[in-house]
């Protein structure tokens, strides 16, 4: 029974889950749902009632939430593979640091997209403000905490990495970092290194054009290129 990806590429959470399962080596098939069409939207609606992406499916059980999506295809990873692990506090110090990555990264990220997909009349002037200053916080807190680490949470790659990447991949465009916070700019490098993030962002490569802050991508990612700087 294989697992299906109701997925857009493009997606940073959607991101996270097709890294996480390529890490565990979970074999996975993608769809992609219309939205915008009234009745497909309402059949995606139907699996889970905030219609949201990136959510997965085995046989007839929905699992929805990048966090736990990961945490259940770890059960199905063959050769024990692992995003969290065994050992109770790593694994408290992975889920922390997923955490972090989704809420205080990923999310004041996602402000700017929002911001400006809404009317001009609508848009909150508060909102850019404060999702600047929620990077800048976090920025400086994960520089701390990324020291003498080479993953999010240690020596292994965990549910942590699978959410930094897309996260620091996007917001590094809207709001980018200093270059004197050199062990999260390191951290971030290292990340592109690895064989499922580079993957998930060619994926993402061919739907650059309606990301609506393109034109602030750096050069090397508007031309697929996900190396070192």
């Amino acid at each position: 029974m294989r697992l299906i990806a109701h997925l857009h590429p493009l997606s940073s959470y959607c991101q996270k889950l097709t890294i996480g399962l390529r890490e565990l080596g979970v074999p996975f098939e993608t769809r992609t749902p219309d939205l915008m069409d009234p009745d497909a939207r309402a059949a995606y609606a139907a699996l889970w009632p905030t219609a949201k992406i990136p959510l997965l499916q085995h046989g007839e059980r929905v699992v929805p939430e990048t966090s736990i999506q990961l945490e259940y295809a770890q059960r199905l990873a063959p050769d024990g593979a692992r995003l969290i692990p065994a050992e109770a506090e790593a694994a408290l110090e992975a889920r922390l640091m997923d955490r972090l990555f989704d809420a205080y990264v990923m999310t004041p990220m996602q402000a700017f997209v929002a911001d400006i997909l809404r009317p001009e009349a609508e848009r909150d002037p508060r909102a850019l403000p404060d999702a600047r200053a929620t990077l800048a916080m976090s920025y400086a807190m994960l520089d701390g905490r990324l020291a003498g680490r080479t993953w999010a949470a240690g020596d292994a790659f965990t549910i942590a990495d699978c959410a930094a990447a897309p996260a620091l991949f996007y917001s590094g465009v809207v709001a980018p970092w200093p270059k004197t916070l050199a062990t999260l700019d390191a951290y971030f490098e290292r990340l592109l290194t690895r064989p499922s993030v580079r993957q998930a962002l060619a994926e993402a490569q061919p739907f650059f054009d309606m990301y609506p802050f393109r034109d602030s991508m750096p050069d090397r990612f508007r031309r697929g290129d996900f190396g070192a700087a």
